[in-house]
């Protein structure tokens, strides 16, 4: 990603996402005290992020996975935050913070793009390096626990496509396909000329027929589709 403040010695711009004020004003007050750092804004829930962080184009976005009262995405809505911030602003890295240590949770913020995924316990000068070293360009993900989603992975990917499949229009198996790259509903509509509503439906019966609850679940059955030829 383009590194604009280690061309020009300004300090990385943080933006935070949690839903709890006293985590916010404390990562806040952590980061403002390193002479590298800004926290240009912060969010307690995701319709605020997504409306504050373009405003404020930060480098660097610090997203708690889970936020209470939001229905979006169930219990990972930071994670559907790095997915559209991502959209809107391609150069930006998002920074996964979670109390839990979550494998389902990791794969899905590999495919919304994020670039790094920590956990709560973190000390604080361990996150500031964190955060240093997404902004640099280099991915932070966890190996031990990058290894294990990525060995479910595979080993669904042996396994035969579901039977179900034979239920998808041509135009649902399109949209599959697409979900598997990691595109957003928005991306989908804009690549297939359709409504991102209209995505949205497409995508509910697609994991309907499919037999799924979660949209990842469908994009590891996509993978696997790719990788076998099925």
């Amino acid at each position: 990603m383009p590194e604009p403040h280690a061309r020009d010695g300004s300090p990385i711009r943080v933006f935070l996402l949690d839903d709890h004020e006293v985590v916010r004003r404390g990562l806040r007050d952590m980061l403002d005290a390193e002479p590298d750092m800004a926290v240009v804004g912060d969010a307690a829930d995701a319709r605020q992020a997504l409306a504050r962080a373009p405003a404020v184009r930060p480098d660097v976005a610090v997203l708690d996975v889970r936020l209470g009262g939001t229905d979006q995405e169930g219990d990972h809505a930071g994670i559907e935050v790095c997915r559209e911030l991502r959209t809107l602003m391609p150069e930006l890295v998002c920074l996964m913070l979670t109390s839990f240590d979550d494998d389902e949770a990791l794969f899905d913020a590999i495919m919304a793009g994020a670039s790094g995924y920590v956990l709560k316990q973190i000390k604080g000068a361990d996150l500031v390096t964190a955060i240093r070293t997404v902004a640099s360009g280099t991915s932070l993900l966890d190996p031990s626990a990058t290894g294990r989603v990525m060995a479910r992975l595979r080993a669904r990917e042996h396994q035969p496509g579901p039977p179900e499949l034979a239920r998808l229009s041509t135009r649902e198996r399109e949209v599959l396909e697409l979900i598997g790259e990691g595109l957003t509903n928005r991306q989908i509509g804009e690549r297939l000329y359709l409504a991102e509503k209209t995505v949205k439906n497409r995508i509910s019966s697609i994991l309907a027929k499919l037999g799924v609850g979660r949209r990842v679940q469908a994009a590891v059955i996509a993978e696997r589709i790719r990788d076998t030829g099925s």
